[in-house]
């Protein structure tokens, strides 16, 4: 079994940005305390032990020195978070999918309404992830590759989500079937490696959650800077790749699938710079 940890970066109100990312971590169960254990000790260096210290890391707060975080030198901060996606990278794989709110308008509109989680972009980031988790983890002997979603909370959209996972649209299933023989998807087979539903957590209850978010984070500064040709950020531009590529090294892409209306849309609304 496998326990896959998600938050999210950007929306359409953050500074004007056109960028949306969601990331997140997948452990096997069996070493999930152990990372857990991990990953609380880093952030409560992090953070700082004592009663009055923050329970949850904000990591675009850490890296723009606000609140706590004004008086930490640039360099250390960029320590913080070079550890954490370190650490991300040496106990975990990583699923993700960036999006363009342009392009991802543009793809919802070119559809004309005939989409299963219409017009939120949460939800299809979301519903993305279980279909690449789903099309990694179906290919798992003896159910190994069973796997508990959990998502920071969001009120709004969690319910669109389980009910996707629970009535299984056939609109999906291009971007996981199996290509040995063939056959369309049979109904029993339709995220069956997903167990019963996707689970939501406040973010301050878990580090991986937390560390989710760094992630997410660093995927999207990454493509906002990379659209952008200022050289004063060249800098940054250079600290946040060298970070990508460390945490490509365990992100799963989707891999060779069938042009179908699923897999278009999200060839279409994802980031000009993102592979899918």
């Amino acid at each position: 079994m496998k326990f896959a940890y998600f938050d999210e970066s950007g929306d359409r109100g953050t500074g004007g940005s056109d960028v949306f990312v969601m990331a997140g971590l997948l452990i096997d169960a069996f070493k999930i305390r152990k990372h857990t254990a991990k990953f609380d000790q880093l952030l409560r260096d992090i953070l700082g032990k004592d009663e009055n210290s923050p329970r949850e890391l904000k990591t675009k707060f850490l890296i723009d020195g606000k609140k706590k975080w004004r008086h930490v030198e640039l360099s250390l901060r960029k320590k913080y978070l070079t550890n954490i996606c370190d650490h991300a990278v040496s106990c975990s794989k990583i699923f993700a999918v960036a999006f363009s709110f342009k392009n991802f308008d543009h793809a919802v509109n070119k559809a004309n309404g005939e989409l299963p989680f219409g017009r939120d972009y949460w939800v299809a980031a979301a519903i993305f992830i279980a279909t690449s988790i789903q099309k990694k983890m179906q290919k798992e002997p003896k159910n190994k590759g069973l796997t508990v979603l959990i998502f920071d909370d969001n009120k709004m959209a969690m319910s669109k989500l389980s009910d996707l996972l629970y009535t299984a649209p056939a609109w999906f299933d291009g971007l996981y079937q199996k290509r040995k023989d063939g056959d369309k998807m049979k109904p029993e087979d339709r995220f069956n490696q997903i167990i019963n539903s996707a689970f939501a957590i406040k973010s301050e209850h878990s580090s991986l959650i937390q560390v989710s978010d760094t992630v997410s984070y660093v995927y999207r500064r990454h493509l906002e800077l990379m659209d952008g040709d200022d050289e004063y950020w060249q800098g940054e531009k250079e600290y946040y790749q060298e970070l990508v590529i460390a945490l490509d090294t365990k992100r799963e892409n989707l891999g060779r699938t069938p042009k179908t209306s699923s897999f278009e849309f999200y060839d279409s609304a994802k980031h000009d710079s993102w592979k899918l």
